[in-house]
């Protein structure tokens, strides 16, 4: 009998230690509404249609990579359930679907949705929601906040950070150079101006001629493009989202205007924007990068840019490979996924934030050279560099160093 029992009761040590070992296990993992054991939901705001739709591109793009990753195994074990909205680029429609996203399909976080006005207008709620606006799809210098949105994190380089580097070289190169500016008449467009007025500094008031806006509810810019040429302005600096950036290209070379010009890095797209304008349209348009382009040849042998475009020809065949959209769709979705790799079995909101800002010299496969994606506690501005380059033939050509601008905050 003694034996049985002896036999009986290490079977029952046994099972309480498993029993233990399991509930350690099980206590260990943390989760918020939107994280299980087999599944992250995330949430996305894009404007599929509307004056931006150009951009609808992205949203695409992240959601052939998050299938990748499923069919991959997903992070950690977890399939990624990827939600995502259509705003028209509108803000009253981008509060709806943030409040549908969070209320509804109640997600983890929101994931890199579009556009400074849309964002700006949910990043109170968001904040108040204690849900993470992560990675939104603009460089407006507010999202680098985190004292008082610390639940809001750009991704991209900062409008004013890359027209203050415009400013560098017209300083140096045109020191008298005449500057007509187009601007689109919203946060996003005034973000962009103040970065070039304080990189200008005391010279903005003489060296500026004339700031004209725009609306995005107006069919063609056609008649700010003459107005800008009748100032005699001999620089050009275009703040347009790709429909009307294309529609400016074309109207210069259709009026004989010459000046040099300077496009904002959210429309160099060769694929949504040079090319409907005319590659005999875009010669020397100067703009700024901070990840490869697919048009140029110097990438050919590059692994990471091999392996974009195997994810391109398997996961998204239909996608336009020489559209910027499907880079950008690309690089923000790997850094996603490292953050959430990083977060292990706590996927909580908090953790996710806590992991985005401890991002150390992180690279997708997708930047260029030297530019690295590094965050922290008071610094919410993951890339901060970029490199001017020349549209030349029917492709960018980079030029000069890579230059860090850190600005605002």
């Amino acid at each position: 009998m003694p034996a049985v029992t002896g036999k009986f009761a290490a079977a029952s040590l046994a099972l309480a230690l498993i029993a233990a070992a399991t509930s350690t296990a099980s206590a260990q993992k943390k989760y918020d509404t939107g994280a299980t054991d087999t599944e992250i939901k995330i949430g996305n705001i894009m404007p599929y249609s509307g004056p931006a739709s150009a951009y609808g591109i992205i949203g695409r793009t992240e959601a052939a990579y998050f299938k990748k990753i499923n069919e991959e195994g997903g992070i950690n074990g977890r399939k990624i359930n990827f939600v995502s909205y259509d705003d028209a680029y509108s803000p009253p429609k981008t509060v709806e679907q943030a409040r549908k996203l969070v209320e509804s399909d109640e997600v983890l976080l929101v994931f890199n949705s579009l556009g400074t006005p849309p964002n700006t207008a949910i990043q109170k709620y968001m904040n108040s929601k204690k849900v993470p606006q992560l990675f939104v799809a603009t460089g407006a210098t507010k999202w680098n906040d985190p004292q008082n949105f610390p639940w809001t994190m750009g991704w991209q380089p900062n409008y004013q950070s890359e027209t203050q580097i415009y400013a560098k070289y017209i300083l140096k190169a045109m020191p008298n150079a005449k500057i007509g500016v187009l601007y689109q008449n919203d946060d996003y467009g005034k973000d962009y101006l103040k970065g070039l007025k304080d990189g200008l500094g005391a010279k903005a008031a003489s060296m500026i001629v004339l700031e004209e806006s725009y609306e995005t509810s107006e069919p063609t810019i056609d008649n700010h493009i003459v107005k800008l040429k009748a100032t005699g302005a001999d620089v050009f600096i275009n703040i347009t989202t790709p429909k009307f950036a294309a529609q400016a290209i074309k109207k210069i070379s259709e009026i004989g205007w010459k000046p040099t010009h300077f496009l904002n890095n959210v429309s160099a797209s060769v694929g949504s924007v040079i090319k409907p304008a005319g590659f005999e349209n875009s010669q020397d348009i100067i703009s700024a990068a901070y990840l490869k382009d697919v048009s140029d040849p110097q990438w050919k042998d590059d692994a990471g840019m091999k392996a974009f475009l195997e994810f391109m020809t398997k996961y998204f065949p239909e996608g336009d490979k020489l559209d910027g959209g499907t880079i950008v769709g690309y690089g923000v979705a790997q850094t996603l996924v490292e953050v959430l790799k990083k977060c292990g079995d706590n996927l909580t909101r908090e953790n996710v934030m806590k992991q985005a800002a401890s991002l150390k010299d992180f690279r997708t496969e997708v930047l260029l050279p030297g530019i690295k994606i590094n965050t922290g506690s008071n610094d919410f501005a993951p890339i901060s560099s970029l490199q001017l380059m020349k549209f030349k033939g029917d492709k960018w050509d980079l030029f000069g160093d890579v230059i860090s601008a850190d600005a605002g905050g």
